[in-house]
């Protein structure tokens, strides 16, 4: 069996966005899953519109997602000699030709077909007269020529995708198209299916929107007795209106998604079950996506995109992995609103800070146990961060309602004994454990239920009344820290 080889040919005009991220992450896959070649072309023809800025970013992008490359980038620019020595085969071969009409005079064509109810087309007035480049001339001046492709005119030509079944075109309604400018440049469909055949690239898989072009390609390949490449045309991408997904159903880019906290893993997830399923599992992990994908389980139908859908997926996500994992996209979100706890690089800089496993700032704080308090309650990571920003703060601020009904004072005495008891706890011995002694003594000896005392000292030690688990919070924010949060709120009450 052949070397399965996808490829994923985007358009550097803007960022790479989600339906494109789409059809990259099923050609990554099943190369991944048939131990095969995934190779990146950049279609940049369109010269006027294609900026290093858009290449930068789709390579961004696709580097966020961890999608990577066996062969490429292949740049369409810088490979116009190779289109043209095709061009020059298909021309000598009798397979296309060069045409000198004008497009007032192809126009005219059409109108005359459609005032007979046909189908607007290219009658093929130069299909027979073997032109010669530059040879003819109206008015006295030289004309400019593209060239066509003799397209047949018999039967149908019949494009066989593992998605949508068998399609049949006529070829009565296929004209003679041009697969080259009269500047000389290649059209589309001529640069598509050279750089395919010249990269072996063996299977296609795109957005359906492509499968109109896909007879034209066929007929290409058949003139140059090509191999035929196995397709596979995936439904579209829709936003929850049922419209072709746009930028007013939300953020379009994948930079986006990676600024706005989502985790590449659930991005992967999401972008992979728009359109393939096994089963009824949602969630997986990205070796089990390589593991299972299969083209045989991509839908006919189009799928919509739900924002709510990913964000619930994103959370499973942060919820599935280790604070270590976690953790230095964590410190990046920090540093995005200003937070820099101490780090191994040095932040006199404008890069991002990199993780120390060890990191404690001085205030007794450990990033993973932070983060190992927030997960379950964040479903980005641009959340994390915002919930984190009462750890790293000198002086907490008491939301006002929440001190008027939590720091009164009859709760001097249980915050003043929770001090003594957790000051008595060696620092080697700041556990979980010790913590519910603590308070269990604490208990007993003001005959209080702990959840009296939970809200008091939550308030204490963030402000306010919403916050991760009281002594994985405590732990978190190490046994100082800890101490002199309470000592503060027993300061705040006696002086109010």
């Amino acid at each position: 069996m052949d070397t399965i080889i996808t490829r994923f040919p985007p358009s550097p005009t803007g960022y790479l966005h989600i339906g494109g991220a789409r059809t990259a992450l099923f050609n990554w896959l099943y190369a991944r899953q048939k131990g095969g070649k995934f190779v990146l072309r950049i279609e940049d023809t369109d010269e006027a519109r294609s900026t290093k800025e858009s290449v930068d970013a789709i390579f961004e992008s696709l580097e966020w997602l961890g999608i990577d490359w066996d062969e490429g980038p292949y740049f369409q620019t810088q490979r116009y000699d190779i289109y043209r020595d095709y061009i020059n085969k298909l021309v000598e071969s009798g397979h296309a030709y060069y045409c000198d009409c004008t497009p007032e005079e192809v126009e005219a064509m059409r109108e005359e077909a459609r005032a007979t109810g046909k189908k607007p087309m290219y009658n093929g007035k130069c299909r027979e007269l073997n032109k010669k480049p530059n040879s003819g001339s109206k008015d006295g001046k030289s004309t400019n020529m593209v060239v066509r492709i003799k397209a047949p005119k018999m039967g149908s030509t019949v494009v066989d995708d593992v998605v949508k079944g068998s399609t049949a075109f006529p070829n009565s309604e296929i004209d003679d198209f041009i697969i080259q400018r009269s500047d000389g440049s290649p059209m589309y469909n001529l640069a598509v299916v050279i750089d395919d055949i010249t990269m072996n690239i063996n299977t296609i898989i795109r957005g359906d929107d492509h499968l109109v072009n896909t007879p034209k390609q066929i007929i290409i390949y058949n003139a140059l007795e090509a191999s035929l490449p196995l397709f596979a045309h995936v439904p579209m991408v829709l936003g929850s209106d049922k419209a072709r997904l746009s930028k007013r159903h939300g953020a379009m880019s994948v930079s986006e998604y990676k600024d706005m906290g989502f985790l590449p893993d659930a991005m992967l997830n999401y972008l992979v079950r728009l359109g393939w399923s096994h089963g009824d599992q949602e969630f997986f992990t990205r070796q089990e996506l390589i593991e299972k994908f299969s083209l045989e389980h991509i839908g006919r139908s189009p799928s919509m995109f739900d924002m709510d859908k990913l964000t619930a997926l994103n959370a499973k996500h942060i919820q599935s992995k280790s604070p270590s994992e976690l953790a230095p996209i964590f410190l990046s979100n920090l540093h995005k609103i200003g937070i820099t706890p101490q780090t191994e690089s040095n932040l006199e800089t404008n890069s991002e800070p990199k993780l120390n496993k060890n990191l404690d700032n001085g205030l007794g704080l450990n990033l993973e146990k932070i983060i190992e308090t927030l997960q379950p309650r964040s479903k980005t990571m641009v959340e994390m961060a915002e919930a984190s920003k009462f750890y790293f703060q000198e002086t907490i601020e008491f939301d006002e309602s929440a001190a008027k009904k939590f720091l009164k004072p009859d709760m001097v005495d249980p915050l003043k004994r929770s001090i003594e008891y957790i000051k008595a706890i060696a620092l080697a011995d700041f556990s979980e454990k010790n913590l519910e002694d603590v308070f269990k003594k604490v208990m007993e000896e003001t005959n209080l239920k702990f959840g009296k005392i939970a809200q008091p000292l939550r308030v204490a030690l963030t402000g306010s009344t919403v916050s991760p688990g009281i002594f994985e919070m405590m732990l978190a924010l190490g046994k100082d820290r800890t101490v002199q949060r309470i000592e503060r709120a027993v300061g705040y009450i006696e002086i109010e």
